[in-house]
């Protein structure tokens, strides 16, 4: 069978530091790449955290940079070339430029599966390539297929394919049960969503023996290989099994996403940064912006010279966001919606709102 590749691109955040160490615990017959893209504009700890990785994983984690010869850093280089157009959701240059496009430079034309940190408590589906030999999997969710697999998977058309396959693989005595599901049609009042939960429910190990039998008819990467350890895997991953997967390694969690005490008008809260990238990232929340003012204002003051007349970070001006009124507002609301969280829901899941989605720019494909 044709030799593909595996590789692993480290955010600097922690899920996918943390895959890197759960991949290599786990699989360590999979020789992964492990690599990163620098824009030059991390936090320092994002930089330690992938030394500290590469003497756990016994790897050199390779560093992948957008431009090669420039003389600037791979962020101003490209926000020249912009004319000073700062990125924005409505115009994400910097992930196309600085992550996506030395990604799928750094692994050509071969057969590549991507493995990728969303955890089993996110939803989200991340990065898909739109180039064929690259192959997406995601080990911490229940479902480890990419959205366009499941949707070439589960299409109507394809339904007595997927029941025949059922007799060429152990089914674990659940073949009626998958069935009977494989023969509802998908419909308005059916839709992929929920048919791809209840073949999950019904069990983890068949679906995914089913879909791997599936890809042999494809022309996805994992279509060239005859054995795929991951799918006999059915272990979900959510946010604290991260956390204790980068304390008991010794990787140690970056010091951004450990909340700092602060009080307003007798009330005191936490903050930190819930995401890792460049420490001017416009999903940053306000908080986040405050955060970086009062433990990085070096770095503030350096996210404030990008702006101009017309080109801010978010639809505040950071030199309106630092003034010591504002900083008490923006505290104060905070403490108010955080307490209205608190009283809804519990504070796991209070945590798991406020990390929203936790990776930045990176993980639209790491």
């Amino acid at each position: 069978m044709t030799k593909i590749r595996h590789v692993l691109g480290i955010s600097g955040g922690k899920d996918s530091a943390a895959l890197a160490i759960y991949m290599g615990n786990n699989y360590p017959e999979i020789d992964i790449e492990y690599y990163t893209c620098d824009t030059g504009k991390e936090l320092q700890e994002t930089y330690g955290l992938i030394d500290n990785l590469e003497n756990y994983l016994g790897k050199k984690i390779i560093q992948q940079k957008a431009t090669k010869n420039s003389p600037e850093l791979p962020f101003d280089h490209f926000l020249k070339m912009y004319g000073g157009y700062l990125p924005s959701s409505m115009s994400r240059w910097c992930t196309k430029k600085l992550k996506l496009e030395p990604f799928e430079n750094y692994v050509g034309t071969e057969p590549v599966i991507s493995y990728v940190g969303i955890r089993g408590d996110e939803e989200r589906e991340g990065y898909i390539s739109r180039k064929s030999n690259i192959q997406s999997i995601f080990p911490f969710r229940k479902n480890i297929w990419s959205e366009d697999v499941i949707t070439k998977a589960l299409v109507n058309s394809n339904t007595q394919s997927l029941i025949n396959f059922l007799s060429e693989i152990d089914a674990n005595g659940k073949k009626e049960r998958f069935e009977e599901l494989l023969l509802q049609p998908l419909s308005t009042n059916f839709n992929q969503q929920a048919k791809l939960n209840l073949l999950l429910d019904a069990d983890i190990k068949v679906f995914n023996r089913l879909i791997f039998r599936f890809l042999k008819t494809t022309d996805y990467p994992l279509s060239k290989v005859d054995v795929f350890p991951l799918v006999e895997n059915d272990q979900i991953l959510v946010r604290d099994d991260i956390f204790n997967l980068l304390e008991q390694s010794g990787v140690g969690v970056p010091a951004y996403y450990k909340p700092i005490e602060f009080e307003v008008n007798g009330k005191k809260a936490t903050y930190s940064r819930s995401r890792s990238g460049c420490f001017f990232c416009f999903f940053q929340q306000k908080i986040e912006w405050v955060w970086l003012y009062e433990q990085h204002p070096d770095l503030f003051l350096k996210a404030l010279e990008y702006e101009k007349e017309g080109y801010t970070w978010n639809e505040e001006p950071l030199s309106a966001l630092m003034k010591p009124e504002r900083i008490l507002k923006i505290k104060e609301e905070y403490i108010k919606r955080t307490e209205k969280s608190n009283k809804k829901k519990s504070s796991y899941l209070v945590d798991i709102l406020s990390d929203s989605e936790g990776e930045g720019c990176a993980a639209c494909f790491i």
